[in-house]
């Protein structure tokens, strides 16, 4: 097998994406720096929530429109921002797919230069992976030597004074997540097994600490301890709140998801509304008219949004064969809603039997179509 190291990726980190306004920013504002930050603090709330449209110049007279990363409140990112500033433990938790680790990885980057410092938290996540472990072929020839130390993202962080980060840190196992209890309260980490002639305790660089990110409905996994609780801030990321704010992140997303497959997001603003709408009233419990719906138990979030609006472009540009977008909408929408619990079917069709059928029955073209779509969800 060969492994591909160059050419297209799927995905860029963000470090990497927003390399231009990253190196703009540095050269923008040359205020004062925490230790270790690559940006000022008010140059990293820029690089998260964007210019506004407006050119910033720097001094060597360089323009640039910053763009806008994280669809959500300044002030939660300067809260954020802040709390990385003071070397605290930052912990973002909120529903599935309200862009927690978008905003971890954004804020790692323009503060550290790097988000690539992370550990994904499982239920099979041991304590080395937030430790260090050992290079047993080095270690059985030379004996415990820190030549012979494998440092897990978590200690490289704590040496060069970055940002690690913490994925999903309550599925960890308990004494798991308890290991980052001393690190964030001492500031070093003790490593026994070095030879006499080592220093056995790592100290962390000005500049280190770490973002974790947790789910609120996977509380139950592994709750957290009091104490490792203490070693945090806690930020709540929320759903966007404007639809008019959601839908164009979700068409942003699409586009550029479609973008990398060669072909052009064919779904209108309308059929777009319409989509995000419904995620919306079924996410919420309430309908923009203020009527009840019955909600799913799945999350219907606006990164599942960006999936479906995502399939649904892709069914268009390479399936089409002339045929009307919002006729797939139906299907993709049960294939969201429906997971996990059988009865969330019934809640999906129940949906239909209110709103769209209210909306349909009120003169709206779209809705009208979706309305006698509804065999299709049987």
């Amino acid at each position: 097998m060969t492994m591909v190291t160059g050419g297209t990726r799927q995905v860029e980190l963000p470090e990497d994406r927003y390399a231009v306004e990253l190196a703009f920013l540095a050269a923008y504002d040359e205020g004062p720096r925490p230790p270790g930050w690559r940006l000022t603090p008010r140059a990293v709330v820029l690089f998260v929530c964007g210019s506004g449209g407006e050119e910033l110049a720097a001094p060597g007279g360089e323009r640039l429109v910053v763009s806008r990363k994280f669809v959500g409140e300044r002030a939660l990112v300067e809260r954020c921002v802040v709390t990385l500033a003071g070397e605290r433990g930052l912990l973002l938790v909120g529903e599935p797919g309200t862009a927690k680790s978008m905003l971890s990885e954004l804020l790692a980057a323009a503060v550290s230069g790097t988000s690539t410092l992370t550990v994904q938290g499982t239920a099979g996540t041991t304590e080395d992976q937030l430790r260090y472990g050992w290079n047993y072929a080095m270690l059985l020839a030379k004996g415990p030597r820190r030549e012979a130390l494998v440092p897990s993202p978590v200690l490289t962080a704590m040496v060069r004074g970055a940002v690690a980060r913490v994925e999903e840190v309550t599925r960890c196992l308990p004494e798991v997540q308890d290991s980052l209890v001393s690190l964030l309260s001492e500031r070093r980490m003790s490593v026994p097994e070095l030879a006499d002639g080592d220093d056995g305790v790592v100290h962390a660089v000005p500049g280190f600490t770490l973002i974790a990110t947790a789910n609120l409905r996977d509380r139950g996994v592994s709750e957290m301890s009091a104490a490792l609780k203490r070693r945090f801030n806690f930020e709540t990321v929320g759903p966007i709140d404007d639809l008019d704010a959601e839908t164009e992140l979700v068409r942003g997303q699409a586009t550029a998801a479609l973008a990398r497959s060669g072909a052009e997001f064919g779904v209108d603003d309308a059929v777009l509304e319409a989509l995000v709408t419904a995620f919306r009233d079924l996410r919420t419990g309430r309908s923009a008219e203020g009527w009840e719906v019955e909600r799913p138990s799945t999350v219907m979030s606006t990164a599942e949004a960006v999936q479906v609006a995502t399939s649904m472009g892709l069914g268009a540009a390479y399936l089409g064969d002339g045929r009307d977008v919002v006729r797939t909408l139906p299907g993709h929408l049960l294939g969201t809603v429906r997971k996990d619990d059988p009865a969330d079917h019934a809640r999906l069709l129940g949906y239909w039997d209110g709103p769209v059928r209210r909306r349909a029955e009120g003169g709206a073209p779209l809705w009208r179509t979706l309305w006698e779509l509804r065999d299709e969800l049987a």
